[in-house]
């Protein structure tokens, strides 16, 4: 635990995730190339990123069974092999249905990953630093977004789709090999940092699948798919799909400053994550509160910018850009609620199931946004305007969706909060204040 080569492990399992990240938002910055290419409308784009996004989500408990059964090394190979077939795929894709074929290995391998990274940390790492290690996985590993940002989006600008593409493709192949050469499981039988007591992996199928139900029937397996839910999604469509056309058709910047606005929202979220990962360690009764505070954020900035009259100042989106880059490291809150409330023995499961929320609410934001866009298109060149799929008014309606879709998030999130401490009171005898009672109680005490 917490040795050198616990270091080392990680170093693997992170590089894999890197470019597992990298091949999930490659499409973020070639979705205008995609349309042409394949010649097809907003909806039937946004088709690529959402079947990718079906699949991932998914598979996510299949996985997380699957990760309790086997262990994460098999599956962070393999969710590599099926990646490099995926980019493959679609570098020579020659219409939108193999296209699509592409996007769906895409996100199995995708899939197969970061659970399975969060599980491994779980075998090498404990205490203080285990939260705090899985914050750093998470917000490094959206360096693969600046990959895919800036080294993709200029390979696709001066090379070409192919050899872009088939670059991508590449790097999840070497991936899968220093995973299979350098890779172990670790102790998978040690209890977490947490008061659980220690488990042994499932004995069989039918066990697993009972852990399984287990872990969805715990109010804080519930409050970490929430919490996911709502602080992940909406910093995911901007990055995954709509972000680029946004910047670039809709407001005008150049590719340039698209993709370096896209990378400041991997900045944001290394700065942030660590940060984060020290108030959940040290307040770990006050974990959904950040959650909360995170969303406000987000909801606030994004009325700002959707009423901005005209197209909002540079500083504005700048802001708008940080502040989703936060929402990243905000979504693995989730993750230490399934460590916190479930024993080793089916974490894996409870990891997916938590993985599900922000994908799930991703998808189906990033569906509707690019029907709105097509409605609004069609009934622009209906009134007699010339077409224009990506035009920031368009957006401006079609980006509500998120106030619907994270605002039904937000009221399952507070009903789980409050089952989860109702049952933490219950078994612990550990009462959670609201939080102006806590504070109101500190200053009081510091007046003393």
């Amino acid at each position: 635990m917490n040795s050198r080569r616990s270091w080392l492990i990680w170093g693997v399992a992170l590089f894999a995730y890197v470019i597992a990240v990298m091949q999930r938002t490659s499409l973020g910055v070639s979705g205008i190339e995609a349309a042409h290419r394949f010649d097809v409308s907003a909806s039937a784009l946004s088709s690529l990123a959402v079947v990718q996004l079906i699949v991932y989500a998914a598979l996510q408990i299949p996985t997380g069974v699957l990760l309790d059964r086997v262990g994460p090394k098999v599956l962070i190979a393999a969710g590599a092999v099926l990646m490099f077939a995926g980019q493959a795929t679609l570098a020579i894709a020659p219409s939108i249905g193999i296209a699509i074929l592409g996007r769906i290995l895409v996100g199995a391998g995708d899939a197969l990953t970061f659970i399975s990274v969060i599980r491994l940390l779980a075998s090498w790492f404990r205490g203080r630093i285990l939260p705090q290690v899985s914050q750093w996985t998470g917000n490094i590993g959206q360096l693969g977004q600046v990959l895919s940002a800036i080294p993709l989006s200029l390979l696709l600008h001066r090379l070409g789709w192919q050899p872009a593409f088939l670059s991508a493709a590449a790097l999840s192949l070497i991936a899968s090999v220093l995973v299979v050469v350098l890779l172990s499981n670790g102790n998978p039988t040690r209890p977490p940092s947490d008061a659980t007591a220690p488990d042994s992996g499932a004995a069989s199928w039918r066990a697993a699948i009972h852990q399984l139900r287990e872990s969805l029937a715990r109010p804080g397996t519930q409050l970490g798919f929430w919490s996911h839910f709502v602080t992940q999604s909406s910093g995911t469509v901007f990055s995954l799909l709509w972000g680029f056309p946004l910047l670039t058709a809709g407001l005008g910047y150049s590719p340039g400053t698209a993709s370096a606005l896209l990378t400041l929202i991997v900045v944001a979220g290394v700065v942030s994550g660590p940060i984060l990962g020290i108030l959940t360690a040290r307040f770990p009764l006050r974990r959904s509160n950040l959650v909360i505070a995170i969303v406000v954020m987000i909801g606030v900035t994004w009325t700002t910018v959707l009423l901005w009259p005209g197209h909002p100042p540079f500083w504005l989106v700048v802001t708008l850009v940080v502040v989703l880059g936060i929402g990243g490291p905000g979504s693995l809150i989730g993750f230490d609620f399934a460590r916190t409330f479930n024993p080793m023995r089916s974490l894996g499961s409870a990891n997916g199931v938590v993985n599900v929320g922000g994908f799930l609410a991703s998808f189906v934001m990033m569906y509707l946004i690019g029907l709105v866009l097509d409605l609004e298109n069609t009934a622009r060149v209906a009134g007699g305007a010339a077409s224009d799929v990506f035009a920031w008014d368009s957006f401006r309606i079609a980006l509500l969706v998120q106030y619907l879709v994270i605002g039904a998030g937000m009221l399952f999130l507070v009903r789980a909060r409050k089952r989860t401490r109702l049952k933490l009171h219950a078994e612990e005898g550990i009462a959670v204040a609201p939080l102006w009672v806590s504070l109101v109680r500190f200053w009081r005490r510091r007046a003393d």
